[in-house]
């Protein structure tokens, strides 16, 4: 680790996704941890910038235009390098910790002119742009990953947070949507993220009506999240006369979530924000083996199909009983 000061500029790197993004909260904790006064500062997609909003130990966010440089336009692409070119040389960074570890952010993090660069690295022909780079491994979960490479750099571990704090205004316009659809916050309520953005990983939506018509029977609320994207997908939920949220700013939705008794859905970022804001969660994924992005150090929170089938194979009856054991466990904590 050198002898890099306690208490110098530090660049933290993940541009996409929200669930990625979000897998670096107990290394940003790490950080804080062992440079406890110094600045960290993260580089993300301009898209995923309100997310960091969350994270408590970040202190200021450097934004990449991805669409700037993926428009074809050469000034554009130019303006947009030169800007963030100039940030970095700005921000005199001490260390860089690239958790992405593909090829620009690799470039990007030795453009900063960081003294100390560390970084994930996919392929031997990046390894030149880190002080200490660790080739990733492909068996950890993306959060033990981004800690292991902390680690195996030279920060002490610690306690383990995955805690992600949720803005109050996000949270009040979670109250008011909850107010204006005539949700009770009081209330248990199960929220639903219908789609994730691979369709193949999408469990049938006339599965979610029927699981959703279950425990509205049982006098749950229901409401029903998503992208802008998918409201027309979303319209047989609003036929079925269940409220839906799609389309909110992604902190609201995390508002939403908070507010709600458990969240049931594919592999999202959102179902990954409601694990780092203490919620429960039912995911529904193809496995959960090694490596796979299932809700951090909740394996059991995940229901799969059997014998490697396709996530549209697992019955409704199954995704029901997985509701069930998680309220009971809910209520068994709320007892203790």
């Amino acid at each position: 680790m050198g002898n890099m000061s306690q208490t110098g500029n530090i660049l933290l790197i993940r541009l996409k996704s929200i669930g990625d993004v979000l897998f670096t909260l107990p290394a940003v904790h790490m950080v804080r941890g062992n440079f406890p006064g110094a600045k960290i500062t993260f580089l993300t997609s301009r898209e995923n910038a309100s997310l960091l909003e969350g994270f408590r130990e970040v202190d200021e966010v450097i934004t990449l235009d991805r669409a700037r440089f993926q428009s074809g336009n050469p000034r554009a692409i130019l303006s947009e390098a030169f800007s963030l070119f100039r940030r970095l040389r700005q921000g005199k960074f001490s260390l860089v910790v690239d958790f992405q570890g593909y090829g620009e952010t690799a470039w990007l993090a030795w453009l900063s002119g960081a003294p100390q660069r560390w970084g994930s690295v996919y392929g031997p022909g990046r390894r030149w742009a880190y002080t200490c780079g660790m080739t990733r491994n492909d068996r950890l979960h993306h959060v033990d990953r981004y800690l292991s490479l902390l680690e195996q750099c030279g920060l002490r571990p610690g306690e383990i947070l995955n805690e992600f704090v949720l803005p109050d205004d996000a949270l009040n316009a979670a109250r008011q949507f909850f107010a204006a659809h005539n949700l009770d916050a009081g209330r248990p309520t199960l929220f639903f993220q219908p789609f994730t953005s691979t369709p193949n990983k999408n469990w049938p939506l006339d599965r979610q009506l029927a699981v959703a018509r279950h425990w509205q029977a049982r006098r749950l609320q229901i409401l029903f999240g998503g992208g802008s994207a998918e409201q027309a997908a979303l319209e047989p939920v609003r036929q079925a006369g269940f409220p839906v949220s799609a389309g909110v700013p992604l902190l609201v939705t995390g508002g939403l979530m908070k507010l709600s008794s458990l969240i049931l859905g594919g592999d999202t970022g959102a179902l990954h924000l409601a694990v780092a804001m203490g919620r429960r969660v039912v995911m529904i994924r193809s496995s959960v083996a090694p490596g796979s992005p299932y809700p951090y150090q909740h394996p059991d929170w995940v229901i799969t199909p059997t014998n490697g089938r396709d996530v549209s194979s697992i019955e409704t009856s199954a995704v029901i009983e997985a509701c069930t054991r998680a309220f009971s466990e809910r209520a068994g904590n709320a007892s203790c």
